[in-house]
């Protein structure tokens, strides 16, 4: 959002639960990415956090994406220079694509770096592509994209951006396999429709409602439940 809400993946998103267990998260940005922005929850699914509570303790975690989105506000300014009046942005479509649907792929792939690469060397992989199924969480909705094998289907490219050619955001990464070549692998996003109405479900409240507000006020009005949220989370780790 222009304002300065992210939208991102719980399992990304989760480590903002651990701030007392010494977390330390920025918002990385840019060619080659570079520390930019703090920021704070403005929410993740509780019913994300109590399907994979343990999926810290993990070597091989996976998952199907359900419920796999969280909101982040940028809070301040992790260099000396201001914040922006206004970030770049894409709307939330709402309505999902079919299958045929080109797209463009937007995420930072990191695979295949050396964790001083990631530091220092972190570029974006932008790839030009086409819904190719299309899925769902219940009965009829299209919730889940698959957008089969590319230079993005790695890991590191969780929470990056799927949009349509009018630009709008239609998906966001949750899921890839990580085995094989890239081109024969297989990478998920699940819709922004889908994460509209699982919000919904969920809030009882429309997503435009929270996108509606300032940044601060995002993050100050979800801080509430950010506690009961870091016990879920904190209960299966050592």
């Amino acid at each position: 959002d222009a304002k300065g809400v992210i939208l991102t993946n719980a399992h990304i998103a989760q480590y903002f639960l651990l701030a007392d267990r010494g977390a330390d998260c920025t918002v990385r940005a840019g060619s080659p990415a570079a520390d930019r922005y703090d920021a704070e929850l403005a929410y993740i699914p509780s019913a994300w956090l109590l399907a994979n509570a343990d999926v810290l303790t993990q070597t091989a975690p996976s998952g199907t994406g359900e419920y796999d989105f969280a909101f982040l506000s940028i809070t301040g300014s992790a260099t000396s220079a201001a914040l922006p009046t206004e970030f770049p942005s894409l709307s939330l479509a709402q309505v999902p694509p079919p299958s045929g649907t080109p797209v463009v792929i937007a995420s930072y792939g990191a695979q295949f770096l050396a964790s001083s690469q990631v530091q220092s060397s972190l570029f974006p992989t932008i790839v030009f592509g086409s819904v190719k199924e299309v899925y769902t969480f219940v009965t009829n909705t299209i919730d889940v994209l698959a957008l089969g094998g590319s230079a993005a289907a790695q890991e590191g490219s969780s929470g990056g951006g799927v949009a349509d050619v009018s630009g709008e955001l239609v998906g966001t990464i949750t899921t890839s396999t990580i085995e094989g070549s890239t081109e024969t692998r297989s990478l998920d996003a699940i819709t922004a429709s889908y994460i509209r109405s699982a919000y919904a479900s969920e809030t009882g409240s429309a997503l435009d409602l929270l996108l509606a507000k300032s940044p601060a006020t995002a993050a100050a009005d979800f801080a509430p439940q950010i506690p009961a949220l870091e016990a879920i989370l904190t209960a299966h780790l050592p």
